[in-house]
């Protein structure tokens, strides 16, 4: 199943009609957890969970559009995918430190980027433990549905 943007618009105008302070939905595929602030509005975070290993293939059948041209990756490395289309970000905000780098250390929860899609910002995690060996895209540059963010050389390899 996948939540559009316009999901969650209705998941909020079904809220603001309920006295519920929070609301946490949780898939195989994603976190969002809304609150409301003191101003009445709704604040938002989305975790997208990363495929697990060996299944980002089938996670994401086909050509994936504006993925990096890169090298084929060391066949020890699993690859870190957009699992929506957006910009890709390396920090929580500007100027703060990257969640990861390369040689950084990850588990599966692990958050290694940001991707924001119509304002929403929707964490990335590893989603297989090792240490990051390459990062693909740019801070700040568009990334397509499936391209490849970065890749992990999972521990014991």
């Amino acid at each position: 199943m996948e939540l559009t943007s316009e999901d969650v618009r209705d998941i909020l105008q079904l809220l603001d009609g309920l006295p519920y302070r929070e609301l946490t939905l949780e898939t195989a595929s994603f976190r969002l957890s809304l609150r409301r602030a003191a101003d009445g509005g709704w604040t938002q975070a989305t975790e997208v969970l990363a495929a697990p290993a060996g299944a980002t293939e089938a996670a994401h059948p086909g050509p994936a559009p504006a993925e990096p041209a890169t090298e084929p990756a060391d066949a020890g490395l699993l690859d870190v995918r957009a699992p929506l289309l957006g910009t890709f970000y390396r920090a929580r905000r500007p100027g703060a430190p990257p969640f990861v780098s390369v040689g950084s250390e990850v588990e599966p929860h692990t958050v290694v980027c940001i991707i924001e899609t119509m304002k929403l910002m929707n964490s990335v995690t590893a989603g297989v433990t090792g240490t990051v060996a390459e990062i693909l895209v740019e801070n700040a540059q568009f990334a397509g549905q499936g391209s490849v963010l970065m890749r992990v050389r999972p521990t014991g390899e």
